[in-house]
């Protein structure tokens, strides 16, 4: 079973903790102005957006495939449906 821990780092850049068995990957996420504007979130809400994201990337590749630093609005490049995929989500 996969274990995340989302942490609180500063002004919209968290640190997630990814335990997959023995396996552990850590990773710098940055949730930018844009994404957080369009959806209308305040600070509690992005240590969410952030979760369900990488909830998003586990269903698609294993934790060392997920970049270690990265912004959240570089994963549509990868995977276009995710700005849907996140909107419904959260909804």
């Amino acid at each position: 079973m996969t274990e995340l821990e989302v942490r609180a780092l500063g002004d919209r850049t968290y640190r997630v903790q990814v335990r997959d068995g023995a396996l552990e990957t850590t990773h710098e996420v940055t949730v930018p102005d844009p994404l957080r504007s369009g959806f209308e979130l305040d600070d509690r809400d992005l240590e969410r957006v952030v979760h369900e994201s990488f909830l998003f990337l586990l269903e698609r590749e294993p934790p060392s495939s997920i970049l270690t630093r990265f912004s959240l609005d570089d994963i549509s490049r990868y995977f276009p449906e995710y700005p849907e995929e996140l909107v419904r989500r959260l909804g």
